[in-house]
């Protein structure tokens, strides 16, 4: 028998049939006929390919012949030669598949049945269409197997098919671009807004007007990253800004936290360290007067019951969890701030297989970034710093850009870029008038992709973890909010009324068993 026969043969068998497609007895979706008027078009069309391209991949072809024959259409592109019958033909013949596509007959004659190609965009989405299809089918096949296995965590399965449907939406279903009249008319859309709402803050409050006054607020879209020497009060500050943004009495959001260094019950009694204004240390310890039992159940538990905070602390947290609880807690929960303790902490794929930890990294960012965009909520990831900061000799221990540890890709990714400085942390007690610096502490906007660079002085009372505006001094447990007499936020409730039913979720690890519902059932379970 003929090689090439075999050959041929074994192509046309390789296609494997999916669980799904075995259970129902059917065909894959599929267009054998608009598979080969496509590719026929692109080598008789010389613009044709430039439409198709930015459609499909290899992998949309069902025809495994299809698909290398595209794949060798990319190669020819990408080395800027012209793609016809003869150029495919050779690239096929250097690639070595030449005869398993089923030789150049087989090439030349997708071009009998194409008379124009006028048609071809219109045929590309059909081809994608079906392509979905196939992997809808796939996928669902998977998660009916996975689902059976009596080992297997729920959260893991709802995490698993999230992160497969949103691969599809990701890579396939990618927004087009966009003519300057229809940006044009949302950009005026907005600018109008922002003139009628007539305040300055356009984003989730920060609750410290310095800052607010040079950020404007944390804007849609943007990826902050705050970066701090370990124990200068990262997590302290992001828990801050966690507190200020659920409760702030004009422009409260629901605001979400993944700690993968402390404990849920370790961040939660920091926030009611601040809000009732304890000291952490008797928090922790239990070793509370009965005075301040009281003052921690009416001053911190019962105002942080209704604040629509949700804290999720499982361990090894990866990218692709991450965002599918990010896309839950936005879409069901109205969560409009998302923070991250700490992004070295995380791991960038499922599998745990890159060992690069500098490309890791990188991707990493690269994704909290398009989370970002994507969800149209800002990301705020915290960062360790290298200890190049203890190495200047000069005396100036202020962090710069190039202390970012592991990646400087986390610079390039960023809209903005906060350093967390602490005078006394380096033994400094006293600034130049000879005055004691005693919680002085230093946010330093070291990069501004979309406003100005500047440093804002706050006050860091951290026994009661809590920041406060640098003029806030003679009352160091006040309010950091505009207002000052006590702590603005007493009987406010977040949301639009008394009906609001937002709560305190926290969602420990990813264990069914080990969550407690409450009285009220799965109703308050986090899926």
């Amino acid at each position: 028998m003929d090689l090439n026969l075999k050959k041929d043969r074994n192509v046309r068998r390789k296609p494997a049939v999916d669980v799904s497609t075995q259970i129902y007895g059917k065909v894959p979706p599929q267009s054998k006929e608009l598979e080969e008027a496509v590719l026929g078009a692109i080598m008789l069309e010389k613009g044709a390919f430039d439409t198709v391209v930015e459609i499909l991949k290899s992998d949309c072809f069902y025809v495994e012949a299809h698909k290398k024959i595209f794949l060798a259409m990319i190669r020819l592109a990408g080395k800027s030669m012209p793609v016809d019958i003869l150029t495919v033909v050779e690239e096929l013949r250097f690639m070595g598949e030449l005869d398993l596509v089923g030789g150049p007959f087989y090439v030349s004659q997708l071009t009998n049945s194409v008379v124009s190609s006028a048609n071809v965009e219109a045929h590309a989405r059909i081809i994608l269409q079906k392509f979905i299809q196939r992997e809808l089918i796939r996928i669902s096949g998977e998660i009916l197997s996975e689902s059976y296995e009596d080992t297997a965590d729920v959260f893991d399965l709802l995490d698993s098919a999230e992160s497969k449907l949103f691969e599809i939406t990701n890579n396939h279903l990618r927004k087009n671009y966009d003519s300057i009249d229809r940006v044009l008319v949302n950009t005026m859309k907005r600018i109008e807004d922002l003139r009628n709402k007539g305040d300055d803050i356009t984003g989730v409050p920060s609750g410290f007007p310095s800052l607010d006054k040079v950020t404007y607020g944390w804007q849609p879209t943007d990826l902050i990253i705050l970066a701090a020497r370990p124990a200068v009060g990262k997590t302290a500050f992001a828990l801050n800004l966690v507190r200020n943004a659920a409760l702030h009495p004009r422009f409260p959001k629901g605001a979400a936290i993944f700690s993968l260094e402390m404990s849920s019950g370790q961040l939660v009694a920091r926030i009611l360290a601040a809000e009732a204004e304890i000291k952490l240390e008797k928090i922790t310890r239990g070793k509370l007067e009965e005075y301040e039992m009281k003052k921690l159940m009416t001053h911190g538990v019962e105002r942080l019951a209704k604040a629509p905070i949700f804290v999720d602390d499982t361990p090894a947290l990866n990218i692709f969890e991450l965002r599918a609880k990010c896309r839950r807690l936005v879409h069901n929960n109205g969560v409009g701030i998302i923070i991250i303790d700490y992004l070295q902490l995380m791991s960038g794929s499922a599998d745990g297989k890159n060992t690069n930890r500098e490309q890791e990294i990188s991707k990493i960012s690269r994704e909290l970034k398009g989370l970002a965009k994507e969800l149209q909520v800002p990301v705020i990831a915290l960062s360790q710093l290298s200890r190049d900061v203890e190495k200047r000799k000069d005396g100036n221990k202020m962090p710069q850009l190039s202390d970012l540890r592991e990646s400087g890709a986390i610079e390039q990714d960023a809209d903005m870029v906060l350093f967390l400085y602490r005078p006394e942390y380096y033994d400094i007690n006293q600034n130049e008038m000879g005055e004691s610096n005693k919680g002085e502490t230093h946010v330093r906007i070291a990069k501004h992709r979309n406003g100005q660079l500047d440093t804002i002085k706050l006050r860091a009372v951290l026994e009661y973890q809590r920041f406060e505006d640098d003029g806030s001094l003679e009352n160091p447990g006040g309010p950091s909010f505009p207002g000052g007499g006590g702590n603005s936020f007493a009987g406010m409730r977040p949301g639009s009324g008394d009906n609001d039913e937002a709560k305190l979720y926290i969602q420990k690890g990813s264990k069914m068993n080990d969550m407690d519902f409450g009285d009220e059932g799965f109703e308050d379970a986090p899926f």
